[in-house]
């Protein structure tokens, strides 16, 4: 019975090294822009956007019927009133964009259908029954079981609508941004005038961006950046009568000097290597930019024993900071715990500086301690934020919706490459609450106090190293004495006999014990120093780390 009642766990996935960054964007801010190269920006811009906005339009028409055909199609009609570079460009933008809408929609659907699973469990449950850990039990009261069935129904409406679009290939884009047109109808709320919102709208839907081309002059022959920062545009072709250079371009009197990666960028375009531009319009700041993008051979990462050589740092991800706690390679805790504390409150770039420096101050930190890796734990929240999971617990789902993880991963992997660290994922399954019951309480001392994040970061830590968390394995069940020895889990995952009882050896255990203290056990030799035996050897006992 007691087996039975037992909690089944599921399988822990190995952990792996994740992959480095496949690309490379920097930024660099238009200055001293002339009011002429503002309104050929603009009128560029407008253009271009128009023509994106009617091919998202005719390629979101075809649907799932679309082939190679109709996009050369589209392409052509582009390229008429364009280029061909442009059109090529927009017409890859539009793909990029309809097979994002796909996956959202998808994923969409997916928690659509989760949710309607949890209700329809929760509705078959008697009324006020508790469950259990693993499935929900059934609602408090009737009004909230009625008011639930209300809501199953209005899920599977929706679920039925999403399902149907999927399968007839309709997706639901809005060039600008969904946010920004729902703030039309509430500028108040969103602190605009209509002048501002509308100048901001405009900005959203220009398109101002060329693919690169290897072998080409400076790797871009549409958006074209001299060494030197001069910035010359090939122009449409009904708008060839700006030109102020040769061959139909406009050259801005603005000079770009990228600070970051300026030297590998400029060593790209010297190369004639492909390097795709981006010319973005600010509108809160008024201020033009132009991205420069290129794509770069996957990093190729270390081993996962290279990386867990010389320790490693375990991290464990949280609403407000990184707890860090620094590991030798055989699973040690060394030191303090440190804590990265950052804050996502605010608008997105406000969050995105806080994680950016959060990571950076714990990548310095990792430099410092001399490893070659970072564990982390390889969350994904994508199937746990549901409402109809977690019920009232709305502070719950605000924390983890809040948490921004695939963003903090990507990040960190970029920034970490730079630094030449790996990143360790492991799996996140049980880290707190194993962490916290086996190393909380014996790393805490008058002068340290470790929190449960803190002994997490050590779980996560020896999962990245291989080793099981605990610290070592159950003493036998009567008790705790040495009668049948304790066993230990801090050989080798290989060792023979690891999991055995240690060998006992008669006598005492330490030098410290007194010569004329009364004996208990029997000793390996004769008092007296005429009898002993010439061969005899010290034997240290392997230590346990027991504190």
């Amino acid at each position: 019975m007691a087996e039975s009642r037992k909690k089944q766990l599921r399988a822990i996935a190995p952990p792996f090294v994740a992959l480095g960054p496949s690309g490379v964007a920097i930024r660099d801010w238009l200055k001293r822009l002339t009011p002429q190269d503002e309104k050929v920006l603009c009128l560029i811009g407008e253009h271009l956007g128009s023509l994106a906005s009617l091919d998202l339009k005719q390629r979101c028409a075809d649907g799932n019927d679309h082939d190679k055909d109709r996009w050369a199609a589209r392409k052509q009609g582009l390229t008429a009133q364009s280029s061909s570079r442009w059109a090529g460009s927009i017409t890859k933008a539009t793909h990029d964009q309809w097979a994002l809408s796909r996956r959202c929609q998808l994923a969409h659907i997916q928690g659509l259908e989760a949710g309607v699973r949890t209700l329809m469990h929760r509705l078959s449950q008697p009324i006020g029954d508790k469950g259990t850990k693993k499935a929900p039990g059934g609602y408090r009261s009737k009004g909230e079981w009625f008011q639930k069935s209300r809501r199953l129904h209005t899920l599977e409406h929706r679920l039925d609508t999403a399902r149907a679009d999927r399968e007839a290939g309709v997706v639901h884009v809005v060039r600008g941004g969904k946010k920004l047109a729902r703030n039309r109808h509430n500028l108040q709320a969103a602190q605009l005038t209509e002048l501002e919102w509308r100048e901001r709208w405009e900005a959203e839907r220009w398109f101002l961006a060329a693919d690169g081309e290897s072998g080409k002059r400076f790797g871009n022959e549409t958006i074209r950046v001299a060494p030197g920062g001069e910035v010359s545009i090939k122009l449409p072709a009904p708008l060839a009568h700006l030109a102020n250079a040769p061959r139909g371009r406009y050259v801005l009197a603005s000079k770009v000097q990228f600070q970051h990666r300026g030297d590998e960028w400029r060593d790209r375009i010297s190369g004639n290597r492909a390097v795709a531009y981006r010319i973005h319009y600010e509108a809160a700041r008024s201020r033009w930019y132009l991205t420069a993008a290129w794509s770069r051979p996957v990093v190729k990462t270390i081993p996962l024993q290279a990386a867990r050589a010389q320790g490693v740092v375990g991290v464990d991800t949280n609403a407000d900071h990184f707890a860090a706690y620094l590991l030798d390679r055989h699973g040690n805790p060394v030191g303090e715990p440190h804590r990265f504390p950052y804050d996502l409150s605010g608008s997105a770039d406000h969050r995105d500086a806080q994680i950016r420096h959060a990571i950076i101050r714990l990548l310095h930190w990792a430099k410092r301690c001399g490893v070659k890796a970072i564990g982390i734990e390889d969350l994904d929240f994508a199937q746990e934020k549901t409402r109809e999971k977690h019920g009232r617990r709305k502070r719950f789902r605000q924390l983890i919706s809040g948490m921004p993880t695939g963003k903090l991963k990507a990040r960190l992997v970029s920034m970490a490459a730079e630094q030449n660290l790996a990143i360790v994922a492991v799996d996140p399954a049980y880290t707190s609450m194993w962490g916290d019951q086996h190393w909380r309480e014996p790393l805490t001392s008058n002068k340290r106090k470790m929190s449960r994040h803190d002994a997490a970061g050590i779980a996560i830590g020896r999962r990245a190293l291989g080793h099981p968390i605990r610290r070592r394995t159950a003493p036998p069940h009567d008790d705790q004495s040495d009668r049948r020895g304790h066993r230990t889990v801090q050989a080798g995952r290989g060792a023979r006999g690891r999991e055995g009882t240690r060998p006992r050896i008669p006598g005492p255990r330490t030098r410290s014990v007194q010569p004329d203290a009364e004996r208990k056990r029997a000793t390996r030799a004769p008092k007296t120093v005429r009898d002993a035996r010439s061969d005899q050897v010290w034997v240290q006992d392997s230590l346990l780390l027991t504190d």
